[in-house]
């Protein structure tokens, strides 16, 4: 059932062919959608900034606070929210052919393209249209439900995930996410700059791998420049939502699939991305 889903985004680029095939997945994306209140794509210029962790880990503390939560990894190529979630198994699916998204916790779903995979190591080789019906699956073909926020995890970069996403959901906002560095500053500028080409609004700019506090003498270090996500943010003026400082903790968390915003021991990352949560409760 769960490869009848994916031959059914594959064969979107036919049935898009037809009005029927449009009317009916256009109808199926805006009735999802109209059960959503706030949609949140969370971006980045390249990878390797720690954008899948920070849209997880966001996700997590929402639904912490209350609100229910959905989280979508629309990365065809490179799924990453299934490990840093530590689901297992394949999406079920209703009878009428509609898949049902894992519950990571009470507040919380998630659909990722590795729980539509039989083998966790299957390369994905798919051109743009077929990336773009998938993507409308996700969005029209799941049950969401009601929900306060979607959080949309995409790809690096501006390419076609991504663009489905803002054609499809119109009133989505941006996360972007970038580190101090300054070749991720000049990628995130273009990021910021897709956002203003395709009228999408950013909901701000969000620094990562900042100075961080030394456990042993408690001076602040910084491994990158410092200072650059809030100038860019400025520069592009774009709100700036906060700076995460640098955890290794984090890694080894998304490697065992238990996201640091749930543990219960506050540490200077996770007090840092809580209040950069609530910033984002208040501009959205």
């Amino acid at each position: 059932m769960i490869h009848d889903s994916i031959e059914k985004a594959k064969g979107d680029k036919k049935s898009c062919g037809t009005s029927h095939g449009q009317d009916t997945q256009q109808r199926l994306v805006q009735e999802s959608l109209a059960k959503i209140k706030h949609k949140i794509l969370v971006m980045s210029g390249k990878g390797g900034v720690g954008k899948s962790s920070i849209a997880a880990n966001i996700s997590v503390l929402l639904a912490q606070k209350g609100y229910q939560v959905g989280l979508m990894d629309v990365d065809v190529h490179g799924p990453s929210i299934a490990q840093i979630m530590g689901l297992k198994g394949l999406l079920d699916i209703t009878q009428d052919k509609r898949l049902i998204p894992i519950s990571f916790m009470e507040n919380l779903k998630v659909v990722s393209m590795q729980s539509l995979m039989q083998e966790k190591n299957q390369a994905v080789i798919w051109r743009g249209p077929v990336k773009a019906g998938l993507i409308h699956q996700f969005i029209g073909n799941v049950k969401w439900g009601n929900l306060d926020f979607l959080v949309i995890d995409s790809p690096p970069g501006t390419g076609d995930e991504p663009l489905t996403v803002v054609q499809a959901i119109k009133d989505a906002r941006a996360i972007i996410v970038t580190t101090p560095q300054e070749v991720a500053l000049a990628d995130v500028r273009k990021s910021i700059n897709f956002c203003k080409t395709v009228h999408i609004d950013p909901l701000g700019l969000v620094e990562n791998m900042g100075p961080f506090t030394c456990p042993g003498c408690h001076t602040k270090i910084s491994l990158f420049k410092s200072g650059g996500g809030i100038r860019t943010a400025e520069e592009m003026d774009i709100p700036f939502l906060g700076t995460l400082p640098f955890e290794p903790h984090v890694v080894e968390a998304c490697d065992d699939g238990k996201p640091i915003a749930g543990e219960t021991e506050k540490s200077e990352f996770t007090k840092a991305l809580d209040q950069i949560v609530d910033n984002i409760i208040k501009v959205i």
